[in-house]
């Protein structure tokens, strides 16, 4: 039977917080605060939990959820190749409102979706989520609403979205204050050779380069890649005007036809008004998250 507790007394929120975690252990879905906005959660290694999740949201195994977890020093054992940088944004910025996408640990026994063999990871600076995510161990979390509505701000809200799919609902008042607009949590993409920002939000750029000055912004190139990709356009043009001038004379230029627009990566996220953001190719997209 789903319950809502509230969780600014003493008493309901030391019964709420068993009660999510039972929850949690029977493979269903609680509704918990974050820094950021309400989120769902799940048993992060469970596919049958992540699955339920995705299903009350109404997305599909192509939009994977992040995982949130209790403390730092969880990084390493779930996610590989961590750079110096990355960590100095994690030990910077964690507990808060950042997430960074890392190459999995192969070794693990979860099926979040099409990850691509990354995994999205954030360490909410939240009373409420650290003491259920402390019972619980790392959670597979997104946002607390249906496809194409805004986050929710509050548990009420969130279960007038999600109503019966959710086991548990802790309300802990509005997220962020009340009155504040809704931000999500700023997403860096750590699994290349140079931290990228895909979805900007809750930590702005120049805040994440006081500590390392090299992320670069959301849709930016690195000079070098820029001046590698001229050489390719000029002889990619060149080809076309020798195949041009080839079929001109009735010889076959041996180019086949296709369609000259690139197909565009599918958004990493949508920000908090449902609007999407455009995301690295190389980025697996990621369901929208807290």
């Amino acid at each position: 039977m789903t319950t809502t507790y509230d969780c600014s007394t003493d008493d309901q929120r030391a019964e709420a917080l068993e009660h999510a975690q039972r929850a949690i252990s029977e493979k269903k879905c609680v509704v918990l605060p974050t820094d950021t906005v309400y989120g769902i959660a799940a048993d992060a290694f469970s596919p049958q939990a992540v699955t339920m999740l995705l299903v009350s949201k109404g997305r599909s195994r192509t939009m994977p959820p992040p995982v949130l977890i209790p403390r730092i020093n969880a990084l390493d054992g779930l996610a590989t190749d961590i750079s110096a940088d990355a960590r100095k944004l994690a030990e910077a910025f964690w507990p808060g409102g950042l997430t960074l996408i890392f190459h999995a640990q192969p070794s693990l026994d979860w099926d979040l979706g099409e990850t691509k063999g990354t995994v999205a990871l954030r360490m909410p600076a939240d009373e409420i989520a650290q003491e259920l995510l402390t019972l619980t161990g790392p959670l597979a979390v997104s946002s607390a609403n249906r496809t194409g509505h805004a986050p929710a701000q509050t548990a009420a809200a969130a279960r007038e979205q999600l109503a019966d799919s959710v086991e548990v609902y802790l309300e802990g008042g509005f997220r962020p204050a009340e009155g504040a607009d809704a931000v999500p949590s700023t997403i860096v993409d750590a699994t290349g050779p140079r931290l990228r920002v895909v979805r900007n939000g809750a930590v702005s750029l120049d805040q994440l380069r006081e500590h390392v000055p090299g992320v670069l912004g959301l849709g930016e190139i690195p000079m070098a890649e820029e001046d590698a990709a001229e050489p390719a356009v000029a002889a990619e043009s060149a080809g076309a005007e020798n195949a041009g001038n080839d079929a001109g004379k009735g010889e076959s230029a041996g180019v086949e036809s296709f369609g000259a627009e690139p197909v565009a990566a599918e958004s990493a996220t949508a920000d908090a008004a449902g609007k999407p953001e455009p995301a690295d190719a190389a980025t697996p997209a990621r369901e929208q998250q807290p």
